[in-house]
């Protein structure tokens, strides 16, 4: 099983990391996607918003090879 996805010109990339939730007032969740924390997220459709703007369209929530979820899955949103 690969963790990397092909991009056009062969370029591969990892799987956007979800770390787990930040027990803040909101909690959230930090997002990482090729090494780079590219913001929080609240919820799933958050998630979605920041992996758009990373140039990540139709993620998979539950594949492991575009998205590994640190300290719980996709519905873990609070502490």
């Amino acid at each position: 099983m690969s963790t990397t996805d092909p991009q056009p010109g062969g370029e591969a990339r990892g799987p956007i990391v979800v770390f787990p939730v930040t027990p803040e007032n909101p909690p959230f969740r930090v997002v990482e996607v090729d090494g780079i924390v590219i913001g929080t997220a609240h919820d799933i459709v958050e998630l979605i918003e920041l992996a758009s703007h990373a140039g990540r369209k139709h993620v998979d929530l539950d594949d492991p090879a575009q998205v590994r979820w640190v300290g719980g899955g996709k519905y873990k949103w609070r502490p």
